[in-house]
């Protein structure tokens, strides 16, 4: 088979416009956390359509810090889902909680509100649902639920910045979130995180954690930690936000023509969007039935790059099975068996769509 140049699974966006805000920084001589940051969570919080922002240095740090702000501690639980990436329930763990799984929506991917209730507990501190590839998790659902019991609603929308419910953006549905802006989201910052919250409580908490508990400097009220972000990341930041509404809609047409040149292979499952909800396409994840590495062997070969997100559940890590982490959670571990994202990023052209359509309907038919 002739070489093809292979069409990535991801590709961050970078033009003239972050380039010259890297270099205005540089030029200006303050690097570290500074008034670039401080712009850059303003327009994060009017973008999201909330009362505050804060810049950490991940979105790992960003849910570790909204634990710590919620005082969830030692001893407590968080209701999560097992299929997402290992940092949502790290989180918990960090601050001596256990994440308690429950399984997800066969067609979202994204945690069940309808099991959710089932899992409350006395130790039930806090719901920490995840909106997967970029399709918002049930959170009115779960947020009636957690105010029914008197819990904490923390959203893990690290791979769903401008999904939105009802023409509600994720990071302002009601509960505290956290974004990611590693360099495969919907916008990057190279690294870093972003978390948004309506709480002035919440806001000075994470604040005051970011810098060493510091409530001014070199005067320290809490335990905290180094999490800030960088005047130069944030520069990144800005340009990409400005541009995010625009990568997001290329996402979704991107998204609908795989849709259309997919629909009806057999064996081949594409994704869903909730009526009502809007998806942002953080992947393009489709299931394959059979054999999905023999399939994704033969995508490579015709030059599609992909990738599983997540060939293991979270509960079935080395790290959950040796914390003592023994349920079965079939949806999740089918799910897990069957994955494949294709590529969806807002670089791709017409020609790479068509390349993709026609490499999986001949695998899927021709093998």
């Amino acid at each position: 088979m002739e070489t093809l140049k292979t069409i990535p699974i991801a590709s961050p966006q970078i033009g003239d416009e972050e380039r010259n805000a890297v270099l205005e920084v540089l030029s200006s001589g303050q690097l570290a956390q500074g008034p670039v940051v401080e712009a850059f969570e303003r327009e994060f919080a009017a973008w999201c359509g909330v009362k505050h922002a804060v810049a950490v240095n991940s979105g790992t740090a960003a849910l570790h810090l909204l634990m710590l702000a919620h005082g969830v501690k030692e001893g407590d639980e968080v209701i999560t889902s097992p299929f997402t990436f290992v940092a949502s329930a790290n989180a918990a763990l960090f601050v001596g909680a256990r994440p308690v799984f429950v399984d997800i929506e066969p067609q979202t991917y994204c945690l069940d509100p309808s099991l959710v209730e089932a899992a409350i507990t006395p130790r039930t501190k806090a719901i920490m649902p995840i909106d997967l590839y970029g399709h918002p998790a049930a959170i009115d659902e779960l947020r009636e639920i957690a105010a029914r019991h008197g819990v904490v609603l923390i959203e893990d929308a690290c791979q769903a910045h401008g999904a939105a419910i009802g023409g509600r953006r994720t990071g302002a549905l009601g509960a505290s979130a956290s974004f990611s802006f590693y360099p495969t989201k919907n916008m990057t910052t190279a690294e870093g995180g972003m978390v948004t919250t309506e709480d002035d409580d919440i806001a000075e908490k994470v604040t005051m954690l970011r810098q060493h508990g510091a409530s001014h400097r070199y005067h320290h009220d809490l335990l905290g930690y180094n999490f800030r972000l960088t005047d130069i990341a944030a520069a990144i930041g800005r340009a990409q936000l400005a541009k995010l509404d625009r990568f997001n809609e290329k996402r979704r047409r991107n998204a609908s023509v795989l849709d259309e040149g997919l629909a009806g292979i057999s064996g081949v499952t594409t994704p869903r969007e909730r009526r009502g909800y809007r998806h942002v396409y953080h992947q393009y994840t489709i299931r394959i039935e059979h054999d999905r590495g023999g399939f994704q062997e033969r995508l490579r070969e015709h030059g599609i790059g992909t990738a599983i997100h997540y060939q293991v559940p979270v509960h079935r890590q080395p790290l959950y099975q040796g914390l003592g982490y023994r349920d079965s959670l079939p949806l999740s571990e089918a799910a897990a068996a069957q994955v494949l994202s294709l590529p969806v990023h807002p670089g791709l052209t017409d020609e790479d769509l068509d390349r993709i359509v026609e490499a999986v309907r001949k695998v899927a038919t021709t093998g």
